[in-house]
């Protein structure tokens, strides 16, 4: 019988905390199926910008629009890699420089699944969900982010 999943909310209020990460880690320790897990953490870096330098980063998203999307995501990611786990969780609100804003965790059986599904997600959150960056600069101003 196949485990039917259902939309989860992915988002978290100001930066993830790394007892969350800790927690999630350590929580999987009693799958003994699994083999092999992938990590991506976001961090709101110090960019320079002609306007001014990046001190935080304030995210906004269209949630109910983004919740689709991320499920939409994870199913099509879930339907071609064979993992066994999946978790993402993405920042709304200020994020500081140095804070984490996007927690990515892959499980699975062997270890380049879960490298390979782990990478290709990323790269689609950042491409396609609906989460805005306002860039906070050291000069009262702010600029829209450029996901690249």
């Amino acid at each position: 019988m196949e485990k039917v999943r259902t939309p989860k909310n992915i988002f978290v209020q100001g930066p993830i905390s790394p007892e969350k990460i800790a927690k999630s880690i350590a929580n999987h320790s009693s799958n003994t199926a699994i083999g092999g897990h992938s990590i991506f953490l976001g961090q709101v870096r110090s960019d320079e910008k002609p306007e001014g330098k990046v001190i935080a980063i304030d995210y906004t998203a269209y949630e109910e629009m983004a919740l689709e999307k991320a499920f939409e995501i994870r199913e099509a990611i879930f339907a071609k890699y064979p993992l066994t786990c999946m978790h993402i969780y993405h920042s709304l609100g200020e994020v500081k420089v140095g804070e984490l804003c996007l927690f990515v965790f892959t499980s699975s059986k062997h270890r380049k699944a879960a490298m390979q599904a782990c990478d290709e997600l990323v790269e689609r959150i950042k491409a396609d969900l609906p989460v805005w960056g306002k860039e906070i600069l050291d000069t009262d101003n702010h600029v829209w982010k450029v996901n690249v």
